[in-house]
């Protein structure tokens, strides 16, 4: 809502106010507010953990004086308060249906609220009364309030899963394919035939990932609200590692039924994948993605109830890679591993506690294990790391890399866990140019990595 219009609604509530006390407005205008079934327009910016009636006492003395008290209701200037401000800050929407829905109900509440803070100013009694010892607003820190904001799960989604999309390069990205570019010819034909044999429609439903990130988004929240006996969710809030999203890259190819041809591909479980296999249960990718899904399905169900239930969100993809052979003799088949990478602590003269970046990968037959950086952003990377770019980078030197062993089935319980003491191996240095690609992977092999092994600079 621009200016103009704030203006004209903050006009005609005082006009309204000024023949009715707080009261009367309160009683007409903000309690069915407060008694609606309905979600306020706060469900536009925020997925769960506040709702305007938050805000709302079961009295207009109790309510205004609290609010003032908090600063939330500007006494000299009523336009100016901040819970107009609040009320007011939804502009965006993810959904051009619900975007009207929410404009209308956002501009309903603005003008009660307006009114009744209008007609509360005026009157001296609610001027100087004290604040009731319950306080109005959300009962939930402003940390998870922060949580369930839709812009901050848009920016979880760009950097655990659409970070990622080229896994799914060009049937699901038909949007990256570049006709000039050369390399792109064999990916162009393939979409070509695909819509030659399948149509159209069909080829259509299969682009997943959208231009943007939050065309995204958008489609795999809408495409999930479907109620469908024929197919699992992209994203199934329930059981998240029973999300499609995952499953369909980890799922191996359909029967084949005759020379280049092969069964439909499933939807539901056992799932099949006409891509084939693209990430494994095991990777960094499918542990990004399902650390996303699990997040959202918190979010939106409105699970998280203090600050220490929320997950860290600080994983940034780059394009650094690690790249181990000739695991150690005594680390088993298959191995899940996690690779932590630590800098230096100037301040402390030795190697940080909390690491800076890790990846995790499984140890294949070739006792080799791939694995691409994941940056973690915290206040001691800050200055270790350039943020400035989309794909933030570490800068060359030397760094401690600590190799865990997951024994007993942590990640298998918990995709999205980062190991601890308990699976800890080894560590070693490694002196890093952190340039990009997989043929510009750091290299290394199992000898870097001994039991209780504890370099010094």
């Amino acid at each position: 809502m621009n200016r103009f219009f704030a203006i004209l609604i903050l006009s005609m509530a005082l006009t309204g106010a000024a023949d009715q006390g707080a009261i009367d407005i309160f009683e007409q205008r903000i309690m069915p507010i407060f008694r609606s079934p309905n979600p306020s327009s706060c469900v536009q910016c925020h997925l769960s953990a506040v709702d305007l009636k938050d805000y709302i006492l079961p009295s207009s003395d109790e309510t205004f004086a609290s609010l003032r008290e908090q600063g939330l209701i500007d006494i000299k200037h009523p336009g100016d308060s901040k819970i107009l401000t609040l009320i007011n800050m939804g502009q965006k929407d993810y959904g051009k249906g619900a975007e009207l829905i929410h404009a209308e109900t956002r501009k309903a509440e603005y003008e009660a609220f307006a009114a009744w803070i209008t007609a509360g100013a005026n009157d001296p009694k609610l001027r100087i009364l004290p604040a009731p010892k319950q306080a109005a607003g959300p009962k939930k820190a402003d940390t998870i309030i922060r949580h369930s904001r839709m812009d901050r799960v848009l920016d979880s989604f760009t950097r655990n899963v659409w970070s990622q999309r080229m896994r799914c390069f060009p049937c699901h990205t038909p949007h990256e394919i570049d006709d000039a570019d050369p390399k792109h010819k064999l990916a162009w034909e393939r979409m070509n035939k695909m819509e030659a044999d399948l149509g159209v429609g069909f080829a259509g439903r299969m682009k997943i990932f959208k231009d943007t990130p939050e065309a995204t988004l958008n489609y795999l929240l809408r495409d999930s609200g479907r109620k469908r006996e024929d197919r699992l969710p992209l994203i199934n809030l329930k059981t998240p590692t029973d999300s499609l999203l995952v499953l369909k890259p980890t799922a191996p190819l359909p029967k084949k039924i005759a020379d280049k041809q092969f069964e439909e591909p499933s939807y539901l479980k056992p799932i099949t994948h006409m891509g084939g296999i693209k990430m494994h249960p095991d990777d960094f990718s499918y542990k990004a993605f399902v650390a996303w899904i699990e997040d959202y399905a918190r979010v939106v169900s409105d699970r998280y109830q203090t600050a220490e239930d929320l997950p860290a969100d600080n994983w940034y993809f780059t394009s650094h890679m690690l790249l181990m052979r000739d695991a150690p003799v005594d680390w088993p088949a298959s191995s899940r591993v996690q690779f932590l990478v630590h800098g230096w602590n100037d301040h402390r003269k030795a190697w940080a506690e909390n690491p800076i970046a890790f990846t995790q990968g499984t140890l294949n037959p070739r006792r080799s294990i791939f694995g691409t950086l994941f940056l973690l952003r915290s206040p001691q990377t800050e200055k270790e790391v350039q943020w400035e770019s989309d794909n933030p980078t570490l800068p060359p030197g030397r760094y401690l890399i600590k190799a865990y062993i997951d024994r007993v089935g942590i990640l298998t319980d918990k995709p999205a866990a980062i190991l601890g003491k308990e699976s800890f191996y080894g560590q070693g240095l490694l002196d890093a140019r952190w340039e990009k690609l997989f043929k510009n992977a750091e290299k290394f092999t199992g000898d870097l990595f001994k039991t209780n092994n504890k370099p010094s600079e």
